[in-house]
């Protein structure tokens, strides 16, 4: 019969999204207060259940910008690298099936079109704009809001639900060659989930997880990090 810890036993890949969305905060809990109490549940996680948590060293990395950003206390910085492991992925080793990379040329393809049919309504628009400062804004022209509204929705027609970056790829990579789950709340990393068939979990709903698997651990042989 298995034990509790042989029957929880996991791997999960971490996203940045994950420590950093407001979903996983408490009432009146900081950024770095939460992202402790979490790196706290993946080590309990770990020394009772045998439940791992990885992060390519691209997200590592990425993450890690982010958090010197916020000026966070070295705790934290010495949980993550206690408690989450950093591996690359073996991108040799781990094959792809082709229709994901049909998919994504496919994707990228009606995108560009996309791009293109929000850059020419933008052109149209300066054609008839005024290079004068707007009445509510002293340094900001009409072609100036043009551009800027241009960027915005270039961004999203492009970027938005598609793999975009070596971070991205990475952490998919990972969590296939490892058959783990990801733990992301980005929306464009779920979609290709799919693709990749990874199991996923929303962010928010992570430490969730976590609490309800260390409720089968027996109290009175509950390790703790303390």
């Amino acid at each position: 019969m298995a034990t509790s810890s042989e029957a929880f036993k996991q791997r999960f890949v971490l996203d940045t999204s994950l420590f950093l969305t407001e979903e996983i905060r408490r009432d009146d809990e900081s950024l770095e207060d939460a992202i402790l109490r979490l790196l706290e549940l993946i080590a309990n996680a770990r020394l009772n259940l045998g439940i791992s948590c990885y992060m390519p060293p691209t997200i590592h990395d990425e993450f890690t910008t982010m958090l010197a950003a916020r000026d966070v206390n070295d705790e934290v910085y010495s949980r993550l690298h206690t408690w989450v492991i950093r591996k690359h992925p073996d991108r040799y080793a781990v094959t792809i099936p082709a229709n994901v990379v049909y998919s994504f040329v496919d994707e990228m393809s009606g995108r560009v079109d996309r791009g293109l049919r929000v850059s020419e309504k933008a052109v149209r628009q300066a054609e008839d704009a005024v290079d004068e400062p707007l009445e509510d804004h002293e340094y900001k022209t009409e072609i100036d809001a043009i551009v800027s509204d241009l960027r915005e929705k270039y961004r999203t027609a492009m970027r938005t639900g598609v793999l975009d970056s070596r971070e991205d790829f990475d952490l998919l990579i990972l969590a296939r060659e490892l058959d783990a789950g990801v733990v992301t709340e980005d929306r464009g990393i779920i979609d290709w989930t799919e693709d990749f068939g990874l199991r996923f979990i929303r962010g928010r709903e992570f430490p969730t997880l976590l609490e309800q698997y260390l409720t089968a651990v027996d109290p009175e042989t509950r390790r703790t990090i303390d």
